[in-house]
C-alpha cells in the first residue's frame, strides 16, 4: 500500500500533466474508469503502472483481475505493476480535481504517418492547429463512433498525451490508429499519395456538406477553434465545406462540426 503523498513516485506522476515530463519520461497519465478499462483490454502491454484505491479496488474488482491476469500471463521483462494506495496519494498523482480512485502510466501509442495510412482507408480525420485538449479528445471519440480509419494531429496541434484529451477521448484512444507530430505539407502529400481526397471543413465553405461526394477515399481536415482554417489549408485541399445551419446558431464548435462530417462519411460508406 502507497501511503506517503511526497514520495518521488507520487511527484513523478503528477508531474506526467506537463508535456516536458511526458517527452523526457516518454509516458503519460491515464485517469477514469473508463479510459483505464479499455486501456487494460486494448493495449496491457503498455501499460507500466496501475494505481488504485481502496474504494476503486471494491467497486471494480473485474477491471483489477484483468491487469493481475495480463500481468501473471506477461513475459517477466514485459510485466507490469498493479499497485494499492491510499485516496490521498491517488489525488495528489491525479490532474482532475475528482479523481474516480484508479489511474495508470502508460507508454504512447501513436503510429507513423505510413502506417495509418497503410491498407487503403476509407476516411480518416485531419486536426490541424487545433489547441483546444477537449475538442481534440472529443474529435478522437467521434472518430472511434463512426468507423474512421485513422485521426492525424498536426504538429501544430494540442499533444494527444495531454491528460485532458486522454480523459475527452473515453478509451477510444486505443480503438484505432492515430498519428501526432506530422507537419501538416506532409500529412497532405501522403494522404494524396494514398488516394484520399482532401475536404476541408470550415464555415466559410461554398460546398455543402449534403453535396459532397463522400463513398470514394478522403479525409476531412479540420482546423483551430477560434478562427477556422488558415487560407493555406484550404487553397490546399481539394475542396471547402460547411455543415449547413438551418436554425439562428452562429456557428458550430470544432467537436460538433467533426462529428457531423464524420457521420456523413460513415453513411456515404456503409
Amino acid at each position: 500500500m502507497i501511503t506517503n503523498t511526497r514520495s518521488d513516485r507520487v511527484k513523478q506522476v503528477r508531474a506526467l500533466g506537463r508535456r516536458s515530463a511526458r517527452q523526457k519520461a516518454g509516458l503519460f497519465l491515464v485517469e477514469g474508469r473508463q479510459a483505464v478499462r479499455e486501456l487494460v483490454r486494448f493495449a496491457p502491454e503498455t501499460i507500466r503502472d496501475l494505481y488504485l484505491d481502496a474504494e476503486a479496488t471494491e467497486r471494480h474488482p473485474d477491471l483489477r483481475e484483468m491487469a493481475l491476469s495480463w500481468q501473471r500471463d506477461a513475459e517477466p521483462d514485459e510485466r507490469r505493476f498493479v499497485h494499492d494506495c491510499s485516496s490521498q496519494v491517488l489525488a495528489e498523482m491525479c490532474d482532475t480535481e475528482q479523481p474516480q480512485g484508479i489511474i495508470a502510466v502508460a507508454r504512447p501509442v501513436d503510429r507513423t504517418l505510413d502506417e495509418v495510412l497503410a491498407g487503403s482507408p476509407k476516411f480518416v480525420v485531419v486536426l490541424t492547429n487545433v489547441r483546444d485538449p477537449g475538442n481534440a479528445g472529443t474529435v478522437i471519440r467521434g472518430a472511434d463512433a463512426t468507423g474512421a480509419d485513422a485521426v492525424i494531429v498536426s504538429d501544430s496541434s494540442v499533444d494527444i498525451y495531454n491528460p485532458k484529451v486522454v480523459r475527452s477521448t473515453v478509451g477510444s484512444l486505443w480503438h484505432l490508429p492515430i498519428c501526432r507530430g506530422a507537419a501538416i505539407e506532409d500529412i497532405f502529400a501522403r494522404c494524396r499519395d494514398a488516394g484520399l481526397t482532401l475536404h476541408a471543413a470550415d464555415g466559410v465553405g461554398t460546398t455543402l456538406l449534403p453535396d459532397v461526394e463522400l463513398s470514394t477515399p478522403h479525409a476531412w481536415v479540420m482546423g483551430n477553434e477560434a478562427w477556422g482554417l488558415e487560407p493555406e489549408v484550404r487553397e490546399a485541399c481539394d475542396d471547402v465545406v460547411r455543415v449547413p445551419i438551418y436554425g439562428a446558431a452562429e456557428s458550430l464548435n470544432l467537436a460538433m462540426a467533426a462529428t457531423v462530417c464524420l457521420y456523413a462519411s460513415a453513411g456515404a460508406q456503409h
